[in-house]
């Protein structure tokens, strides 16, 4: 196993690597992939003094200040979106599980609708209001959905997902309501409902990455745990699992690392559902791979979602939610096409 997550991860790592040269090199103003690399070490400690620049100046402001705190930040938001996505769906033991079952996106989506219609985006905490109450939201509707899932002290998976299903329409049904009210917002709150990374700078990636690397932490030593889980509740808990106690806590993490993405990009679909599967037909269905081939193949997916976001229509901008849905749902009904024949349904 450790061979081959070495071979597989390994090659990730350099796909994205360059991945995010590329990307980075692209756009309104193009900027050679050799100048990319030598303004980015030329803002290394120790080495950056030995690499002379011969660029333009507004080369290094447009790579540095502009477009690398931007893919950052996508790099981050993926990785949270694809490693919460595996881990739902093995705890879920569902591969159409995502980050968004349990309705943490919508639980964002309503604290973030809420300040935005009644102009308070800015009156709390200043460009963090949005972020930090679309967060608590987000996890408030967690809370929820585990209580109403409980049933004699134990979480029931079916009535775990039919409690995010109501949540999620619930709350969904808030933020259109607050959609209609709104009438010199209505662009902003829907611009954020369709995600994006536009206008953000370093500082939103270090809100994130704490959660992310604790997250990622902690979900990442319970893939044994999951791999039996998908033997059976029962099974598992012969094998000594303790069933509860794990998925309450992959559920949790995994639920926190979401909210965390949500709050600083919006609401960006499909990233967790896809990759987990893409990558279980490519590695097999062991989630001591798949967990952390998720981090990398989400971050790679968000990677080139924006950057066609910011490029196809350039000067203007596509959501970045819009894009990823158009690319992610082709793929889903190849998806359930393909499990439907193999099923012979």
């Amino acid at each position: 196993m450790k061979r081959r997550l070495t071979v597989w991860g390994g090659a990730g790592i350099l796909l994205l690597l360059l991945s995010v040269t590329i990307s980075l090199s692209i756009g309104t103003v193009h900027v050679p992939i050799v100048h990319v690399w030598k303004i980015l070490l030329h803002h290394v400690p120790w080495i950056g003094t030995s690499v002379q620049p011969d660029w333009q100046p507004a080369s290094e402001q447009i790579i540095w200040r502009v477009r690398f705190p931007r893919v950052l930040l996508g790099l981050l938001v993926g990785a949270s979106l694809g490693i919460a996505g595996a881990a739902f769906q093995g705890v879920l033991r569902n591969p159409l599980a995502d980050p968004y079952t349990l309705g943490v996106s919508s639980g964002a989506s309503v604290g973030a609708s809420f300040l935005i219609l009644f102009g308070l985006q800015f009156a709390l905490l200043g460009i963090w209001t949005v972020p930090v109450v679309a967060f608590f939201t987000g996890v408030l509707s967690l809370v929820t959905v585990l209580l109403l899932a409980r049933t004699d002290g134990k979480l029931r998976m079916e009535a775990l997902i039919l409690s995010g299903v109501v949540m999620q329409a619930f709350l969904g049904a808030f933020v259109s309501l607050m959609v209609t009210m709104s009438k010199q917002v209505i662009n902003e709150i829907v611009f954020w409902l369709m995600g994006s990374l536009a206008l953000r700078g370093w500082s939103f990636s270090l809100v994130l990455l704490p959660y992310l690397a604790a997250g990622a932490l902690i979900l990442l030593g319970y893939g044994r745990a999951m791999n039996l889980l998908a033997l059976g509740e029962q099974q598992a808990a012969y094998l000594g699992i303790r069933v509860e106690r794990t998925k309450v806590v992959v559920l949790t993490c995994a639920t926190l690392v979401t909210a965390a993405a949500v709050s600083v990009s919006g609401v960006v679909g499909f990233v967790g559902l896809i990759v987990p599967h893409l990558l279980r037909l490519l590695v097999g269905p062991d989630y001591r791979l798949l967990l952390p081939l998720s981090i990398i193949g989400g971050a790679f997916y968000v990677l080139w979602a924006d950057t066609l976001a910011r490029t196809l229509l350039s000067p203007t901008e596509i959501p970045l939610g819009v894009v990823t849905a158009f690319m992610g749902a082709p793929f889903f009904a190849y998806l359930l096409k393909r499990n439907k024949r193999i099923s012979g349904g």
